[in-house]
């Protein structure tokens, strides 16, 4: 498989503090790219150079082989690479329904029109339906997005990244907060919808990690230490060495 998304050398500084350094990603195109490292190992900040919020100190970024490094956000966005956020942000006093309307406002070229009658949005309901029945909300269509569980939110902000029709997801922190049967839910969520498409995600938990992604980078000091399956990486000694302080042996979260 070829690469969808690569970086070359990407390098973030803060004042003199190096916390992205020379980086080097490659993301296959149909598959689940994990992100994972200990806390301040520099993983959000990538995604955050990858969608632009951070402009890189230095280094590049190529998707599809074109180097996108200069661009700004929104022509990210444009090009088909779309994240979320570890906060999850729905819209929440409009209905499930409606939050997906509103992320498929873009394909009408109508997204700033906020006077128009809300008629005008109709023809828009038989793909959204579609995409809430992909994510298992469709019998809550008509419900206000702030009475879902937290899980269910997580769904529904799959639902609005799916109808601006991504290349690439990137998911930061999907499971972040949830209980047991909401991470099993969203796990399986992601493995559904990456089928057709690829990901890349920052993810804390490992038996989310272990049972989904085909790749895994770890972070370490913002470097990239450790690359390839997950029976590969959990055994390796400088991952064991990250998480562990290097005891020998590698823990709980990477068995």
């Amino acid at each position: 498989m070829d690469a969808i998304l690569e970086t070359q050398n990407l390098v973030k500084e803060f004042k003199g503090f190096v916390a992205v350094d020379g980086v080097n990603l490659r993301v296959r195109r149909g598959e689940i790219h994990a992100l994972i490292g200990p806390n301040g190992a520099g993983k959000t900040t990538v995604f955050n150079m990858l969608t632009k919020f951070l402009q890189p100190t230095s280094g590049a970024i190529y998707f599809r082989g074109e180097n996108i490094t200069a661009e700004g956000p929104a022509d990210i966005a444009r090009r088909g690479i779309v994240r979320s956020f570890q906060i999850c942000a729905v819209f929440a006093h409009l209905t499930v329904l409606e939050n997906v309307r509103v992320a498929l406002q873009r394909c009408l070229g109508s997204s700033f029109y906020f006077w128009r009658s809300e008629k005008s949005l109709a023809k828009l309901d038989g793909r959204a339906l579609e995409l809430l029945a992909q994510v298992g909300l469709k019998e809550w269509s008509a419900t206000p997005a702030a009475e879902l569980s937290y899980g269910r939110k997580r769904a529904l902000e799959l639902a609005t990244t799916l109808a601006q029709e991504p290349q690439i997801m990137l998911l930061d922190e999907p499971t972040q907060g949830m209980g047991h049967e909401d991470v099993s839910r969203v796990t399986r969520l992601i493995k559904q919808v990456a089928a057709d498409r690829t990901v890349l995600l920052v993810e804390h938990n490992m038996s989310v990690v272990s049972s989904i992604a085909d790749t895994i980078s770890v972070l370490q000091r913002g470097r990239v230490i450790a690359a390839g399956p997950y029976a590969q990486v959990s055994k390796d000694p400088q991952v064991i060495e990250a998480y562990m302080g290097g005891t020998g042996a590698a823990p709980a979260e990477l068995r």
